[in-house]
């Protein structure tokens, strides 16, 4: 992967995924491994959202490996702004050797790397997040030792991260469905293009309105706020839609009896979960959180130097 962007989890092969979560597990048992190995070396971190994980485990993931991160918010400047995307990319690949960026369109993503002789990724975007999937995908392999035949239910909106879910499952053989109320099922382009790469590797992703039956019996149970950023103002209205999908004890219930939960934080308790569910000795959700930062890493030294 080296010199190559992150831009979606689809453009990379099953075997580059695997390997990326190798790397992370090995980074995750051997906080040492690779120590200095991106000394000298800099990333570039945009940011148009607020953000605690991402930023952190991007500045933190960097030094430890003898790096260092310049992180721009847009109080600073939005690219493409002042100057075009092109320009932008341009200055910046004579600086940097890798460019991260947190947005809200998934074209500028796509834009930047097309004009970047230096990888970028996406860090999140309203479609996607593939970091927080490989994450996720690190975070169930620690849990079940394997990703093939398992069973995740994402409960919510079908929105960026249930993307990457879609798209993480059925390149690793997984069963994902999103289980959603009617109307906020996931972008149905990402949907047939999910279904062709599961057809692929053994795997099955779907969605659902019947929250019992999404939730049947899954290994995983995962959900995310119901208003991502960017859509405060639809929070009202949407909250009466979703209470009916609240992942309450009840609901955890109905998933497998080892079934862990799993949210990729922040968690608007009281809202999408409960404080009984976050809080379950199966709640992994700061297993979660920690695994950015592994996940991070392991991109940083596939794109930076090809490991």
């Amino acid at each position: 992967m080296k010199g190559r962007d992150l831009v979606a989890l689809w453009d990379l092969e099953r075997e580059e995924v695997e390997a990326l979560l190798d790397l992370g597990a090995a980074l995750k048992t051997d906080p040492a491994r690779h120590a200095g190995a991106l000394a000298g070396r800099t990333a570039f971190l945009y940011f148009e959202k607020p953000s605690l994980r991402t930023r952190v485990t991007g500045e933190v993931g960097m030094a430890q490996l003898g790096g260092s991160a310049v992180t721009h918010t847009l109080d600073m400047g939005r690219i493409g702004g002042r100057e075009s995307v092109a320009d932008v990319a341009r200055n910046l690949e004579r600086w940097v050797d890798v460019i991260g960026m947190r947005t809200f369109s998934q074209e500028l993503v796509e834009q930047t790397a097309q004009h970047s002789g230096v990888p970028v990724v996406n860090l999140l975007t309203d479609l996607l997040h593939p970091c927080q999937a490989l994450a996720d995908l690190l975070t169930v392999r620690g849990a079940f030792a394997s990703l093939a035949g398992r069973s995740l239910a994402f409960v919510g909106d079908g929105n960026n991260v249930a993307h990457s879910l879609l798209i993480a499952g059925a390149m690793t053989g997984m069963k994902v469905t999103v289980v959603c109320p009617p109307g906020y099922e996931p972008n149905l382009a990402v949907m047939d293009r999910a279904r062709s790469i599961a057809e692929k590797n053994g795997a099955e992703v779907g969605y659902t309105n019947d929250l019992e039956a999404g939730v049947a019996a899954a290994d995983v149970v995962y959900t995310d706020v119901w208003a991502s950023m960017g859509q405060e103002a639809e929070a009202e209205s949407k909250n009466e839609v979703f209470l009916p999908y609240q992942v309450n004890e009840a609901v955890f219930a109905m998933a497998s009896k080892n079934a862990v939960f799993m949210h990729c934080l922040p968690a608007h308790r009281g809202d999408e979960v409960t404080d009984g569910v976050a809080d379950h000795e199966r709640s992994l959700i700061f297993d979660q959180a920690e695994n950015r930062l592994h996940a991070i890493k392991a991109i940083y030294l596939a794109t930076i130097l090809g490991l």
